[in-house]
């Protein structure tokens, strides 16, 4: 089947139109939801009203608020207009198609305080050339995303305190009803994010309230640290309302804050980089169901890279501190830590390999003996590969967030790297996002083993191998293992006592 220059497409709220780039539709900035302004700040996402005639859909929405400088040093790009009214989505669909094809829906990375879903990095067009539907999308950041207040409680039958993630769910609920007439199968929805987006997945596949929106997950670069208890999420709102003044504020006064104000907050009145467990969403912690094997099953794909600690820093966290801490409270816990890294010298270079494996590299492990409990497969891999103009720059690995423009086959639009990539880098690239669309083709309880230039055998009952996207940074597949089985049983055993930012 094959659509005209400008798409039209019909859905339950009307019709849109899109643009045609190459052999690639597009829709941008479609609505998925009310705007949450006025009262329905910190508000539940309502339904979007529906629309008389064809709505264009070629032009990005505005992104919630967040700061612009930051964005485009860590977040992929230049975020654009900011506003409340921000909760829309993007879709990416092949021109010519057969049959449904399986659909992939990005959860952006970012902390939850930067990101959108239209950022160059996040361009759907290179995977939806690989025969699937690609949906972005906007939600909720910093404060407006994620708060507790006691003047909020009762204004719904429900707890709310998790409106990104119910935005995140609205997203999923508009791609069941509507994604069809994109040419997407939404019974083959594959949910996958970055960072902050990788743990809006794992929240997902904790939450009673996402269950049966989407099929098959894929976390990139999920950390450790604890949700939110909800308790401490009111004492956050109280202490926030009163640094502008509101002593036992009201609901409308709290409303009324700009929504500007927010974002530039810093410790202790800033939003963690974890949800907040004790409401509708998230009745429990995200982590805890996974420790109780209790997750929604389905087949996951899970891995970090092997920089990670290069995000330390903007957490707070200094690596050299993590060891002489240990040092003087735990002379026994380092002489451990030590046995399992052999020839790591330096305080340095030791706290930043233990800060990367506990907060990073542990959830893999976790994960996949989580999934081997509910009896379904789990791919893991270790995202290795550095450009090959940037070795002397990444000199640990590849840092945390490297790995989202290959896999979207995006190094030609990403900053910096569309500035000296090769075509060897794009090559591999190529692979790797090969790999992740396949992932959303055939990853099933049935299907086992991905093809590529490496078999990828998932890890089932009994089975724990990982695929080493790139080796010691360079090009390269490498299957392997009992991957760090010492360290990360150990840290597994020790993490939540360990993994924190206080």
């Amino acid at each position: 089947m094959e659509n005209p220059a400008i798409p039209v497409v019909t859905t339950r709220q009307g019709a849109l139109s899109g643009a045609t780039e190459d052999d690639v539709h597009v829709w941008y900035g479609i609505p998925y939801a009310t705007p949450p302004t006025g009262s329905l700040r910190w508000r539940s996402p309502q339904p979007v009203a529906g629309w008389a005639g064809v709505r264009p859909a070629v032009e990005v929405s505005a992104s919630s608020w967040q700061s612009s400088e930051y964005c485009q040093q860590l977040g992929g790009g230049d975020p654009g207009r900011f506003s409340e009214d921000c909760l829309y989505l993007n879709v990416w669909a092949p021109v010519k198609r057969t049959a449904p094809l399986p659909v992939m829906v990005w959860l952006h990375g970012g902390g939850f305080t930067i990101g959108a879903g239209a950022l160059p990095p996040y361009n759907g067009r290179a995977l939806a050339r690989r025969g699937v539907i690609v949906v972005t999308l906007n939600y909720r950041l910093g404060h407006l995303g994620f708060f507790a207040h006691p003047a909020l409680e009762g204004e719904e039958e429900r707890v709310v305190h998790n409106f990104a993630l119910l935005d995140q769910i609205a997203a999923l609920t508009w791609v069941r009803e509507n994604i069809a007439a994109f040419g997407g199968d939404a019974n083959k929805v594959t949910l996958f994010g970055e960072s902050a987006g990788a743990r809006s997945v794992m929240s997902l596949l904790a939450s009673p309230l996402a269950e049966g929106l989407f099929h098959k997950a894929i976390i990139q670069s999920g950390y450790t640290l604890p949700d939110t208890p909800r308790k401490q999420a009111l004492k956050k709102g109280v202490a926030l309302a009163a640094h502008f003044g509101l002593e036992n504020a009201t609901a409308d006064e709290l409303r009324a804050i700009p929504p500007e104000a927010f974002w530039p907050l810093a410790a202790p009145l800033n939003i963690a980089p974890a949800p907040i467990a004790g409401d509708c969403v998230l009745p429990e912690p995200a982590l805890d169901r996974f420790f109780a094997a209790r997750q929604h099953p389905m087949p996951v794909m899970i891995g970090s890279n092997s920089d990670e600690a290069s995000v330390m820093s903007v957490f707070g966290v200094d690596l050299v501190e993590q060891v002489q801490k240990l040092r003087r409270e735990s002379r026994l816990g380092l002489g451990l830590i030590k046995l399992l890294y052999p020839g790591v010298k330096g305080d340095e270079e030791l706290g930043r390999q233990v800060c990367r494996d506990m907060a990073f590299t542990t959830l893999g492990y976790v994960v996949m003996q989580a999934q081997q409990r509910v009896g379904s497969p789990c791919w893991r891999y270790w995202f290795d590969y550095v450009a090959e103009a940037e070795h002397a720059t990444y000199v640990n690995g590849a840092w945390h967030g490297n790995e989202v423009p290959y896999v979207f086959d995006t190094l030609t639009l990403a900053e910096p790297a569309r500035r000296y990539v090769n075509e060897r880098d794009l090559a591999f690239s190529a692979q790797v996002a090969d790999y992740w669309a396949s992932f959303a083709r055939n990853a099933s309880q049935q299907c086992d083993t991905l093809e590529g230039p490496v078999r990828w055998p998932a890890c089932v009952k009994g089975r724990d191998v990982l695929l080493r996207i790139g080796v010691n940074k360079h090009a390269g597949f490498k299957l392997e293992t009992r991957f760090m089985r010492a360290r990360l049983a150990l840290f597994k055993r020790v993490m939540k006592r360990h993994v924190s930012l206080d």
